[in-house]
């Protein structure tokens, strides 16, 4: 049973977001324009959770993606969204801190 439950939660170990940064990504800040503007990491663009799936193009060509927001939440999302439309490069960061912590 526990064998059972464990296939059913395991998921695939998060990527060193250390290394992931240091390839300068494409860091995607999925919150609303408000919280953007009160605190965002460095180099981050804003394309909000909503505008996701209306704003492809700004993804395509770039070789890695990173995706976060305030929780994690509508990071997931992003991720989930972005991968059903063909891009493999992406990984999701959960709380914008994460990546404030490296990129200052």
């Amino acid at each position: 049973m526990f064998a059972f439950l464990k296939s059913l939660f395991a998921s695939t170990p998060a990527p060193d977001l250390s290394e992931v940064l240091s390839k300068k990504p494409f860091l995607v800040d999925v919150r609303t324009p408000g919280e953007f503007a009160q605190a965002h990491p460095k180099g981050a663009v804003n394309i909000p959770l909503d505008r996701i799936g209306s704003s492809l193009d700004k993804f395509k060509g770039k070789k890695d993606i990173v995706v976060f927001c305030r929780s994690g939440n509508r990071s997931s999302q992003a991720k989930s969204i972005l991968k059903s439309n063909g891009f493999e490069n992406v990984v999701d960061a959960g709380p914008w801190e994460n990546v404030a912590q490296y990129t200052g």
